[in-house]
């Protein structure tokens, strides 16, 4: 299992080091902890790895993690540091040599503590989106990993709806902290962000969260939620009824559900993220609905709920490859009314895409 997790990463490592052999980087300081756990499988809260273009790396942590990380990166030298982590990995650098820093993830006063703790030979270059470029295209186990967390939650909301926990008479926020609950009683690590629980007229709202109101006959009610294990996240979005919903509530119901097997269908090898964005989005348009989609078609997830690649309207170039991940969830949401999104995350692969969240998407009336 070592040897597994070893080449794992060093792969990762890897393709990172070529990065930097093309940008004319010779070394790379990583301190976000996504990316260092990606790097090296250390999954502590205080960390950084120093990656040089000759595949050679040092990992530093604190005390608190000495343990742990012997436990978790095997094959990598091992800083116990006695001051910030970034601050004691670039102190130990002998140049002269160009260093690239995360810029996204590193605030304007890191940036100056950086700067002074870089030895005069020391060039700092900041990067962006290289190692997220590498994530795009999902290895084995992370798909492996992904298929598991997305049937975990999945279960869990099946488990949730036999036994009657979708009531009327039952507030949202009982509804949210139920399924959170099951999720982790299967085994997650906690919820991959605050579930949302949108019944009513609140369902209307994208975003809404899980508040006091209470669930009534005839509501819609959107449930988007998912779990969180081993580093990975799942994704999934069903509306259901309480009770028969009015003809309104189920014409808008249709259209969403069409539109998102459209761009289910939509998502293959090659095919330009915003034609699948445009796949969905031209459903809603033509039945009339079209103001009242107000987001984009999906996004990819992994160590992040919502990570590159992005199906939007946006202009853009790139293309889904196999190995990616990605979400559909169109929406509808009318003011005062009510509103529907179904989201569903798919695997890319040769041919039809594979869904990992495996819930029935009719309109399901509890």
């Amino acid at each position: 299992m070592t040897m597994l997790a070893d080449t794992r990463f060093s792969n990762r490592r890897r393709a990172l080091a070529a990065q930097l052999a093309a940008l004319r980087i010779d070394t790379v300081l990583v301190t976000h902890l996504k990316h260092v756990r990606y790097l090296s499988n250390f999954s502590g809260s205080n960390g950084a790895v120093l990656l040089n273009k000759d595949l050679s790396a040092t990992i530093a942590t604190d005390g608190r993690y000495l343990t742990q990380i012997e436990e978790e990166v095997p094959d990598l030298e091992k800083v116990i540091a006695t001051k910030a982590v970034d601050l004691e990995l670039l102190s130990r650098i002998t140049g002269p040599r160009r260093v690239a820093f995360e810029a996204d993830f590193v605030s304007v006063k890191q940036l100056e503590a950086l700067q002074e703790a870089a030895p005069e030979d020391i060039t700092l270059v900041p990067i962006s989106g290289v190692i997220e470029e590498i994530r795009l295209r999902k290895d084995p186990l992370e798909l492996e990993r992904l298929r598991g967390v997305a049937a975990l939650a999945s279960q869990a909301f099946e488990d949730m709806l036999a036994a009657g926990e979708v009531a009327a008479g039952r507030s949202e926020r009982q509804v949210a902290a139920d399924l959170e609950y099951r999720m982790r009683v299967l085994g997650a690590e906690h919820p991959s962000f605050d579930t949302i629980v949108a019944s009513g007229p609140n369902s209307a709202k994208p975003h809404h969260g899980a508040g006091d109101r209470i669930l009534e006959q005839g509501d819609l009610v959107t449930i988007d939620f998912g779990a969180h294990d081993r580093g990975f996240n799942s994704d999934m979005t069903r509306t259901l009824a309480i009770g028969q919903p009015d003809p309104f509530l189920k014409e808008i119901y249709d259209v969403v559900l069409a539109a998102q097997l459209a761009g289910v269908e939509a998502s293959t090898p090659g095919t330009p993220l915003t034609d699948v964005d445009a796949a969905a989005r031209d459903v809603i348009n033509d039945a009339g609905y079209g103001e009242y989609f107000v987001h984009s078609t999906g996004h990819g997830i992994g160590l992040d709920v919502h990570e590159a690649p992005y199906a939007s309207n946006r202009k853009g170039t790139s293309e889904l490859e196999p190995g990616m991940t990605l979400t559909i969830e169109p929406g509808i949401y009318v003011p005062g009314r009510g509103g529907v999104r179904i989201e569903d995350t798919l695997i890319i692969r040769e041919g039809a895409p594979e869904i990992i969240t495996k819930v029935g998407k009719e309109l399901r009336i509890v």
